[in-house]
């Protein structure tokens, strides 16, 4: 063990140089440490990092990855039931989904991590980027190059002093005045087209007169209004999202709606919505209007147009008819009524075994198929002795194949009812919500059904159908019509559309606009009166037209040099 330590101190030793010489280029020095950042360091470190466009982009293509559990799993938001039944039909796996908020990812923790991560990074790459550029605006073009002829393009000319103007003839004050003339009208020309100019004229220690010229600042104008539009659009989707408000309503035709939280069937809305801040506008079904295709054999009787007639008031305003049709929602109280379904509701008569009224009224109908076969399911708890329940099939235009009622066409020109009767416990005094299209007959007594001797109920309009036992009974009355309402309030959708032109406008000027950098020098040509003009042109980036920009700015700097020579026709001899 001592012969290997010893090995190792004499490596060391070499590694280190003898006699006092400097370490070699891999030795190590243990006088030499890597300072400690500290926590503030580590905090500079982290907002640097986090502030970069790459990270920036990096989050960006995270919240869209991040997003797909949403359209791949049911979202309580959007229909709590689906998110109830995948529950119930995958109890192992969907826990577990649970747990990671598969099923509310909008609105879980680590999108909303993301969410603002990205909000933060965006907002951090924006600010020093508007700073700086503040900055190069107000900076002057850069030096004159001692060599233009080293550009990408670059040109000489020969001009003249301008007449009346001194002629070189060396290093006397009076010669500078011609390079200087010529300079100015240089920079005329450069104006003209766009450029920020800087004139640098000829004077004591300095014998060429030039011009410094730059254009392309709105490039990273567009650039940054790009950036801020995408703030722009997380902040009013962020804010939409925290103060809108969806709601379902089926309103049957002479029912009327009030927008209040009561006279929703289904209603979600953001974390900071206040039930006050619903306008209490009103609509009333005033009819609804289906036409049929009569014409199509392959699609004969199918729906082709939907056109509901609503009366609307406004808070302190009178009422309107108005128009309420597919993809044309109405506008009211700040907020969108879509027409996003429709259907029948039977207007129906039930009679306890008391003989009293115990509901009376229509009850929508829900269309299975595309010839509106609906299914109908009535809960009657006010009947007495015992409650009733009904469920069953209305059929628009009734007919019969392999002895099974069937709807024939969806229009209805033959409508029926064929249902089946319960008594019993409904469990609507347990305080569990039900789903009032599914009927719970667990503790309930089946009276009519094909099953049984009494049979199933088939009633037409206009008949009353007695139940067994002295039941009750129950009659169809008449036929109506109903839509199904999708309100929806989003206040960010004008913002979010203004955000999104200034997206398109700033990407489009930052992708268009070339940033490019000319200079022209003026000084003295070999021979007495003559002049020489050198330019040369740069471009920050790709440019495939700086060729063509080099190609007008050297006939527009000869056009503007022949105006001022000596005998050329001026605008009053053309």
């Amino acid at each position: 063990m001592a012969a290997e330590d010893n090995v190792r101190e004499e490596r060391a030793n070499e590694a280190q140089g003898a006699g006092g010489s400097k370490p070699g280029r891999n030795a190590r020095r243990d006088d030499v440490a890597a300072p400690a950042l500290g926590f503030t360091g580590m905090l500079r470190w982290g907002w640097t990092q986090l502030t970069t466009m790459r990270t920036a982009l990096f989050l960006l293509m995270l919240l869209a990855v991040a997003a797909v559990p949403g359209s791949l799993f049911p979202q309580r938001a959007a229909n709590e039931a689906a998110v109830t039944a995948y529950l119930e039909n995958n109890p192992t796996s969907g826990e577990w989904l649970d747990r990671f908020q598969l099923f509310d990812v909008y609105s879980s923790i680590w999108f909303s991590a993301i969410y603002l991560l990205l909000f933060t990074s965006l907002i951090g790459c924006i600010l020093p980027r508007t700073k700086k550029h503040a900055q190069a605006m107000r900076t002057p073009p850069p030096r004159t190059p001692v060599r233009l002829s080293r550009l990408p393009e670059h040109g000489t000319l020969a001009v003249r002093p301008a007449e009346g103007g001194t002629h070189d003839d060396g290093d006397a004050p009076a010669s500078y005045e011609g390079r200087n003339a010529a300079m100015r009208r240089a920079a005329a020309v450069l104006k003209k087209r766009g450029y920020r100019v800087e004139e640098r004229a000829a004077g004591d220690g300095q014998p060429v007169a030039s011009v410094g010229a730059e254009r392309g600042y709105l490039r990273e104008v567009g650039n940054l209004v790009f950036h801020v539009s995408l703030v722009g659009i997380l902040a009013s989707v962020a804010v939409g999202g925290a103060l809108g408000y969806n709601g379902q309503r089926i309103l049957v035709e002479e029912e009327s709606f009030v927008n209040t939280m009561v006279s929703y069937d289904s209603f979600s809305s953001g974390t900071a919505f206040s039930r006050d801040s619903l306008s209490p506008f009103s609509i009333v079904l005033d009819d609804f209007e289906v036409t049929y295709d009569r014409e199509t054999k392959s699609s004969f009787g199918q729906q082709i147009g939907f056109d509901a007639t609503v009366t609307t008031r406004e808070p302190g305003g009178e009422a309107q008819q108005q128009s309420l049709r597919v993809n044309h929602p109405l506008r009211i109280g700040g907020a969108s009524v879509y027409l996003v379904g429709n259907g029948y509701a039977p207007v129906v008569t039930v009679r306890d075994g008391n003989g009293d009224v115990a509901f009376s009224g229509p009850m929508p109908a829900v269309p299975q198929d595309s010839v509106f076969t609906s299914l109908m399911v009535l809960k009657v708890p006010d009947a007495q002795p015992e409650q009733l329940g009904f469920v069953g099939l209305f059929l628009p235009t009734a007919g019969e194949a392999n002895g099974v009622g069937i709807s024939l066409d969806p229009s209805p020109a033959l409508p029926q009812l064929q249902l089946n009767s319960y008594t019993g416990d409904l469990g609507l005094d347990d305080g569990v919500p039900q789903n009032v299209y599914v009927l719970d007959t667990d503790e309930m007594t089946e009276l009519n059904s094909r099953n049984l001797d009494a049979g199933g109920l088939v009633i037409n309009p206009g008949d009353t159908a007695e139940l067994p036992d002295g039941k009750g009974s129950i009659s169809f009355d008449g036929l109506q019509r109903y839509v199904g309402l999708d309100i929806h309030h989003d206040p960010a959708k004008i913002p979010v559309l203004v955000f999104a032109a200034l997206a398109l406008g700033g990407l489009a000027v930052s992708l268009f606009t070339p940033r490019r950098r000319v200079w022209v020098k003026v000084a003295t040509a070999e021979g007495a009166g003559r002049l020489t003009m050198e330019y040369g042109l740069l471009a920050r980036g790709e440019d495939p037209r700086l060729t063509h920009e080099a190609a007008e700015i050297s006939r527009q700097l000869s056009a503007a040099a022949a105006e001022d020579r000596p005998g050329a026709p001026g605008k009053d001899q053309e």
